[in-house]
């Protein structure tokens, strides 16, 4: 993972995802901004991709509008600006595409919508896939390293789950 976060930063990339899988299910998400981080680990549950979606639309090549909802504590703002930093800050609203990140109870709903205008009054809303979510387990500081990194900010269940009020995104 190192060689390949050199490899990208020197090509000019400016982030690196990678999903895991186990037993053919993707169950977490690493992702590294580059060139300086931060590297934010999720576990990943409830992925339907778009051919599991009743009444899913086609997704075009414009760029999407980024919506992100719910994230208010200084943790919250530096997830949300990272997964907002994944999309093009110059959404081209032709497209009619819409990026949704809701953050609900440290949950985090990721969905792809097109708004489609039924006449000049009425406007709904066709999903176009895939909706997952998302679970914050780490956040570290800088570019991926498991052994030297210094963490930000990790879920230790232990601790963390004694009080179901307290929420940290």
């Amino acid at each position: 993972m190192k060689d390949l976060v050199k490899q990208s930063t020197e090509k000019g990339f400016t982030d690196i995802i990678v999903i895991n899988e186990d037993m053919k299910k993707p169950n977490s998400v690493i992702m590294c901004h580059l060139p300086e981080g931060p590297t934010a680990t999720f576990r990943l549950t409830s992925v339907r991709l778009k051919k599991q979606l009743k009444r899913h639309g086609n997704a075009s090549s414009h760029r999407p509008e980024v919506i992100l909802n719910n994230f208010r504590t200084r943790l919250g703002h530096t997830v949300g600006r990272m997964l907002g930093s994944l999309f093009h800050f110059d959404p081209e609203f032709r497209g009619r595409n819409v990026v949704t990140f809701h953050n609900q109870r440290d949950f985090i709903f990721f969905r792809r919508h097109r708004y489609v205008f039924k006449n000049s009054q009425k406007v709904g809303l066709q999903e176009l896939g895939p909706r997952l979510t998302l679970k914050l387990r780490r956040l570290q500081k800088g570019t991926f390293d498991t052994t030297g990194g210094e963490y930000e900010w990790y879920y230790n269940h232990k601790t963390m789950d004694v009080n179901r009020r307290t929420f940290f995104l």
